[in-house]
């Protein structure tokens, strides 16, 4: 389902189309390259590409790898002390891929201290405490 926006964008190109406004783009009828890696900067396209023959993930991507397992030993954790180590490993390790970003901070990745914490605070108190609303 389409957000007001998107079905805006939608229409718009729809009736661009109709209108013939893509008929004479350069590069029209033939495939996309797709091998330039158009999202990184040009200093860096020799390196990484050097990296990817050589089977190696570009740091972002480890950082990546490393958060989900972090996540999946956080998981299996029973112990508190032991949850609360990875916890801060976990923290971080997000701290540090967010850090690295320079594009929109809508796509950082939320930390997880909240959901340890109310984990924490219900199991050690039963649950946590019930506000008064009569004040």
């Amino acid at each position: 389902m389409l957000t007001g926006f998107e079905s805006i964008v939608e229409q718009r190109i729809k009736a661009a189309q109709q209108k013939g406004a893509f008929d004479n783009l350069s590069g029209a009828g033939r495939p996309l390259d797709l091998t330039r890696d158009q999202h990184i900067p040009e200093d860096l396209r020799l390196p990484y590409k050097i990296l990817r023959n050589a089977d190696c993930l570009p740091p972002e991507i480890e950082l990546k790898k490393e958060i989900q397992r972090t996540e999946e030993l956080l998981a299996c954790l029973p112990d508190t002390a032991q949850r609360y180590a990875v916890l801060k490993k976990l923290n971080f390790l997000i701290m540090k891929v967010n850090a690295g970003r320079t594009g929109n901070l809508h796509f950082d990745i939320p930390q997880k201290y909240l959901a340890d914490v109310s984990d924490r605070l219900s199991t050690r108190s039963g649950g946590l405490p019930e506000r008064d609303t009569q004040s």
